[in-house]
């Protein structure tokens, strides 16, 4: 049995429905888990629920969340207990920059969108699934060079959620080591074909991105999937609290 065998195993992505959690929901249903994806604006067609079919056959399920709001969260949480039970993976992919804006010019409101979409979510949802849990379970976040780098200009928001996911990742690594549970996030830098690039990039920002990355290539989501994949199999069982970047070589930590 190979170590990033998933047969038998439940695993929730976050935010699956496109771009980098599509790529990890396929990847991980690729290794025989039955794969849950919640979407809120981009629902999964029918054929992307196809190709999310486990390899030993099992459906694919999706299921429409507000991640921000506590009671549908809640809502989900009951639903997945009603139809899986357990779970043993969770993957936090759901985020995103909303709109670039400089602090001086930012609405408070804004702001406080932000880090709900991408800190209260993730935390809203931990709190739930984690009763439902198996013992020697996964969670992997999805984070950003961001939360590095502090981003690109408008982005400061953003760098500060990301980067506080690196803290709630080591922290919860620790709460949970009784049961064996891993938790470890992942920081991805420039991965193409995402709608968080498609709308917040230039073309000719991309190119000059990608002219800064010493691999001399965009990223994609295969690149990060393969990752949290590895992250989630019985093969990671000894890391926990790690933060693994995803750029090509242009950001060291």
């Amino acid at each position: 049995m190979s170590d990033q065998d998933l047969t038998g195993k439940v695993a929730i992505v976050t935010g699956g429905g496109v771009g980098i959690g599509a790529g990890i929901a396929e990847s991980l249903a690729s290794r025989g888990a039955r794969v849950i994806v919640t979407y809120r604006s981009h629902e999964p067609s029918s054929e992307a629920l196809d190709r999310l079919r486990s390899a030993d056959g099992r459906d694919a399920i999706a299921l429409p969340v507000d991640l921000t709001l506590e009671a549908e969260v809640e809502k989900f949480g009951a639903e997945v207990e009603r139809q899986v039970g357990k779970v043993d993976i969770l993957v936090h992919n759901a985020g995103g920059l909303i709109e670039r804006s400089k602090i001086e010019d930012m609405p408070y409101d804004l702001f406080r969108r932000v880090q709900t979409l991408n800190v209260d979510s993730v935390f809203l949802v931990t709190k739930r699934i984690l009763p439902i849990l198996s013992d020697d379970g996964r969670i992997v976040i999805v984070a950003s060079l961001a939360g590095r780098s502090g981003g690109h200009a408008g982005a400061t928001a953003y760098a500060t959620a990301k980067a506080a996911l690196f803290g709630f990742t080591r922290g919860l690594s620790k709460e949970v080591a009784d049961r064996r549970i891993t938790v470890n996030a992942v920081a991805p830098g420039f991965i193409e074909a995402t709608p968080f690039h498609d709308t917040f990039t230039t073309e000719q920002s991309k190119q000059q991105t990608i002219a800064t990355i010493p691999l001399g290539r965009a990223g994609n989501p295969a690149d990060v999937a393969s990752s949290v994949t590895w992250l989630a199999s019985p093969g990671a069982s000894f890391i926990t609290g790690v933060v693994i970047d995803i750029n090509g070589g242009q950001h060291f930590s």
